[in-house]
């Protein structure tokens, strides 16, 4: 019972809240990874080098990352489901303005307005199953959510394929009768639910130094391998953008409302699954982003074939999700989090000796299954260990930290791989550099599963007693 609505897990009423949340964080999560197989097509046509296509998804995980959990307190203030449908709306504006650029400068600024729609989103769709759920029914919707919405984003490259063979600005297009069905479903079949007694405010200040600190470094990252890292436009960006983010830390510190509450990072296992988040997705963006690179330049596969090639992750993680999920309901999240890292960063590794001239059976789908393999054993248990260790009133704000970290991590991933082996803002990565590159990866996914073995819990998460109150004040309508 939540408030004074019922929703059972497996009912009609708890299938529409999945089904809606999944569709609408879906339509975000699939046009991040959709946009990746497009990116050479988009170079030629609209005549960039690799720092364009660095900020075509930087400019959306920017605004995405730094303004997230200004969306998720949104949430908790004003009502989750107003949030998702508004959010909703902006993301698709944003999307038909992406699909209607006519260059690279109009395309990375709608797709940073696309960012702003995705931090009222991405963090609602969470919060909304969290205040809806309890228990193991929670663990399950959680699981549910995490395999449906990883299948979005992971089915985006065969999509996105598809869709450049007519134009790659299809890949935006398909967002507007998505999200209007997504919009439907929300104001018909989802209860809103918010915390208006938290005592929580919008942190702008905040808000606006992470903005300012997360661009001025990416920005260093970026351009600097190109105009070189001593001209005065980079020392600039990198100067600001490290006073932004120490402004940022002053801020929180000195808030009464602070947008990061301290004490939500009381808990290890919070705090852990956060780290282990930044870690795995970090290495998850930066080899999306390389490999569908390698794919269509060095090994001259069509935008169809590289969006194929990635398919055996996208059936892995439909069909092992859930048995991921009750491994961790039967053992506790620890063992698939730690284990799940480990087998990602086998298939990084694996993925970085890919060469020109190699057979896909033999030189690229066995990565692809080890990488299919770890993200299935991780995506669904680390949610479930995320919110079982966060009040649930805190729920949206929660939600939208692990977001960010995630977001934020592959933000800075793609920004600083191609910086770190020495790949210059005109140029595609060499077979050298895209090996080192992927080697990287594959040691950040398995610092990832240290950091989990060290700080999840063994145990599942205890069921909560039916005489406990929910804080959260949902009602119908």
């Amino acid at each position: 019972m939540v408030g004074d609505v019922k929703v059972t897990y497996g009912k009609a009423s708890g299938w529409w809240v999945i089904a809606t949340t999944t569709l609408g964080s879906g339509i975000a999560f699939l046009d991040s990874s959709v946009v990746n197989v497009a990116l050479p097509t988009i170079a030629k046509n609209l005549h960039t080098g690799i720092a364009g296509l660095q900020w075509t998804l930087d400019g959306y995980l920017l605004m995405l990352g730094s303004l997230i959990l200004t969306g998720g307190s949104l949430g908790d203030l004003f009502g989750r489901r107003r949030m998702f449908v508004m959010g909703l709306g902006i993301f698709t504006v944003s999307s038909f303005l992406c699909g209607i650029a006519p260059n690279i400068a109009t395309l990375i600024i709608a797709r940073a307005l696309q960012g702003i729609g995705g931090a009222l989103l991405v963090p609602q769709s969470l919060a909304i199953i969290g205040a809806t759920f309890e228990g193991k029914d929670q663990t399950k919707a959680v699981a549910m959510w995490s395999g449906l919405a990883g299948v979005t984003t992971l089915f985006g490259p065969a999509l996105g394929g598809w869709l450049v063979s007519f134009s790659w600005r299809w890949i935006f297009f398909i967002n507007l009768p998505l999200a209007a069905i997504a919009i439907a479903l929300a104001m018909t079949k989802v209860p809103e639910s918010s915390d208006p007694e938290s005592g929580r405010r919008l942190d702008i200040p905040g808000s606006i130094a992470a903005a300012g600190g997360l661009g001025g470094l990416v920005y260093m990252l970026i351009e600097g391998p190109g105009k070189g890292f001593t001209s005065p436009s980079i020392l600039s960006a990198g100067i600001a953008g490290g006073v932004f983010l120490i402004a940022f830390i002053v801020i929180e510190r000195r808030s009464k409302v602070p947008m990061i509450p301290s004490r939500i990072f009381r808990s290890k296992q919070f705090t852990g699954a956060n780290i282990t988040t930044a870690l795995v997705y970090a290495g998850l963006y930066g080899v999306s982003f390389l490999v569908t690179l390698q794919l269509q330049v060095r090994l001259h596969y069509s935008p169809l074939e590289s969006g194929f090639a990635t398919m055996p992750i996208t059936v892995l993680l439909l069909v092992l999700s859930p048995y991921a999920g009750r491994i961790s309901m039967r053992f506790g999240p620890r063992l698939p989090m730690t284990i799940g890292p480990i087998v990602i960063g086998i298939g990084n590794f694996m993925m970085g000796g890919i060469r020109p001239g190699d057979h896909y059976l033999s030189g690229v789908l066995p990565s692809m299954i080890v990488f299919g393999l770890g993200l299935s054993l991780m995506v669904a248990p680390l949610t479930a260990a995320m919110l079982a260790a966060i009040e649930k009133r805190h729920m949206g704000v929660g939600s939208a930290i692990n977001n960010a970290v995630a977001r934020v991590g592959g933000l800075l991933a793609i920004a600083l791989l191609p910086a770190l082996v020495g790949v210059r803002s005109g140029e595609a990565p060499t077979n050298g550099q895209y090996g080192h590159a992927l080697l990287i990866a594959a040691a950040w996914a398995l610092a990832g599963g240290v950091i989990a073995f060290a700080t999840i819990r063994t145990a599942a998460p205890p069921e909560p007693t039916p005489s406990s109150p929910s804080p959260a004040t949902t009602r119908t309508g």
